[in-house]
């Protein structure tokens, strides 16, 4: 058996127990569906190991012993694993293939079909329309942990759902689109274009990150308009979905939300600004930054530093400006690069510039941040 099988049988048994409303009279018929002695079963459901010493010691006796366990841990007598009950539908399943004549009733016993991954895709996409909201979550967990496993039926329930936003809960659309790379292709497009246009559906900021995630570059005018929408929560998704499709034309767009009420949307559009990347985004940034249009700029600093090497040479000649908040923001910007040329000048600002900045700070504090920051990076790239 693969590993592959093995995790797949262990997300199925967890699952079909967890549904279990009367575990112990479940793991009793699935017991007596081993066509072992009833005394064998009697002694399993009693929960005590040792009343089975008498019983025969065959290809059964683990399936025997985790039902003695369960009905232990159910009648408070035992402390074992937590789980046990998890592993009856992967052992009973297992005696099937080797015992093919028992492999019928074991399962109808269990509940579902010896196939049973399979079948509880089916039951979980089933359960995406339950009016109980735990059992709607619990199904979107289970058919994320099936198309992590790779099976190719959670995930197409899971296009389903990515398709079309209307019938469903936002909290099961959004844990859906949270894990898009899972399952989307082309084929959930057209689905999460029409959702990312219903601007007031709760989940619409998802829609706008997943359409960046999978690449639809169609989606650029659509997340765009977002960026006017009056949640900051939705105006910062939309900057960081159109860093991540790294499109040139939104550098405009992003430029205006620099300056919005949020700092979170002020952060995340220099975000985006240092992933798109080009002159025109490098020069919109320094000129914020030396524009001092919030005291609360390393947001821009840090952007700014993604551009790498080609920064360095005018960051370090930030450095003897005679304005302490620019020597400051130079040092993190500096730090972030983590170039060697920076760190002379770092350790010279970090020994001497006791300079304060609007905000009460040290440059020296700044210029060992930023060497810090700098160690930390070049320990990293070492180590890989």
């Amino acid at each position: 058996m693969t590993d592959h099988r093995d995790a797949v049988l262990r997300l199925w048994g967890r699952q079909l127990y967890e549904r279990q409303r009367e575990p112990l009279a479940w793991a009793e018929a699935v017991l007596e569906a081993t066509d072992r002695p009833p005394t064998a079963v009697t002694a399993a459901m009693s929960g005590r190991l040792d009343a089975l010493a008498d019983s025969p010691w065959d290809r059964a006796q683990l399936l025997f012993r985790t039902v003695a366990k369960l009905a232990a841990n159910l009648r408070g007598d035992g402390l074992y694993d937590t789980d046990v009950g998890t592993r009856i539908g992967p052992l009973a399943l297992r005696l099937g293939e080797l015992e093919p004549p028992i492999a019928g009733p074991l399962g109808d016993a269990l509940g579902h079909p010896p196939d049973g991954p399979a079948s509880l895709v089916t039951v979980h996409a089933a359960e995406l329309s339950s009016g109980n909201r735990a059992i709607r979550l619990r199904a979107i967990d289970a058919l994320l942990e099936g198309a992590e496993l790779g099976h190719p039926q959670a995930r197409t329930a899971l296009s389903e759902v990515a398709s079309d936003h209307r019938p469903q809960d936002v909290a099961v659309w959004t844990k859906a689109l949270n894990r898009i790379a899972l399952f989307g292709d082309a084929s959930v497009e057209q689905g999460l274009l029409r959702a990312l246009a219903d601007t007031g559906h709760r989940g619409v900021r998802w829609s706008a990150l997943a359409c960046a995630e999978l690449g639809f570059h169609r989606a650029v005018p659509l997340i765009t308009a977002l960026l006017e929408h009056p949640d900051p929560m939705v105006r910062e998704g939309a900057c960081e979905a159109l860093g991540l499709l790294e499109d040139q034309a939104a550098v405009p767009v992003l430029t205006a939300r620099l300056d919005d009420e949020s700092s979170w949307v002020r952060s995340r559009a220099a975000m985006a600004l240092g992933q798109i990347g080009g002159d025109q985004a490098l020069a919109v940034l320094w000129q914020a930054m030396l524009e001092h249009r919030n005291p609360k700029a390393n947001h821009l600093a840090s952007a700014i530093a993604a551009f790498g090497p080609p920064v360095v040479d005018d960051l370090i000649a930030l450095t003897t400006d005679p304005d302490p908040d620019l020597r400051a923001l130079a040092c993190r910007a500096l730090g972030s690069t983590a170039d060697d040329r920076a760190l002379p000048a770092l350790e010279h600002l970090a020994a001497h510039d006791l300079a304060r900045t609007t905000l009460g700070g040290l440059v020296a504090t700044a210029a060992k941040q930023g060497l810090r920051t700098a160690h930390r990076i070049r320990a990293r790239t070492a180590s890989t």
